[in-house]
């Protein structure tokens, strides 16, 4: 029987193969933390879910929020089309 080294994410439980990939979905997990608590001390209104969601939304797309706040506003039309294109961060499955 072989052993097989797998990382697991602390957040949510989510597995990975490698390291590196287990700690940019964890960074990619506390970006998207701020960014709701950013939003919901803005807008204190919103709802829990949707300001986690929206975090998320910009922290698995932090590429194309950085270019639209270098003024290439246009990146951030991928992300705005529609989750087809949303970049994600994808765990391994486990058995």
């Amino acid at each position: 029987m072989a052993v097989i080294a797998m990382w697991k994410c602390d957040r949510d439980d989510t597995m990975f193969d490698d390291k590196k990939s287990a700690d940019a979905y964890d960074k990619m997990l506390e970006l998207g933390e701020v960014f709701a608590r950013l939003l919901k001390q803005i807008v204190p209104e919103v709802d829990e879910n949707k300001a986690e969601d929206f975090g998320l939304i910009l922290a698995r797309n932090k590429e194309q929020v950085v270019l639209a706040c270098k003024g290439k506003i246009e990146a951030m039309e991928e992300v705005i089309s529609g989750p087809d294109n949303v970049v994600k961060l994808e765990a391994a499955e486990t058995n």
